[in-house]
């Protein structure tokens, strides 16, 4: 890895933690039910899902780039 992608990996990564915790640690049991909800999806409608926070995250990029 080049210096300048290492440098902005950890914080990337750190961010995703952030957010990633922040659901479960300010409401849990609403966390729990949108995961239970998650479960009963088709797997096209996760790869859906994944495919537009894909393409979100992308463009954000980009944009800010």
């Amino acid at each position: 890895m080049t210096t300048a992608l290492y440098d902005l990996f950890w914080p990337t990564l750190a961010l995703v933690l952030i957010f990633e915790g922040l659901m479960p640690f300010v409401a849990p049991r609403v966390w729990r039910r949108v995961f239970s909800e998650m479960l009963r999806m088709r797997d096209g409608q996760i790869r859906f899902f994944g495919l537009i926070c894909l393409l979100c995250g992308l463009t954000l990029w980009w944009w800010v780039a």
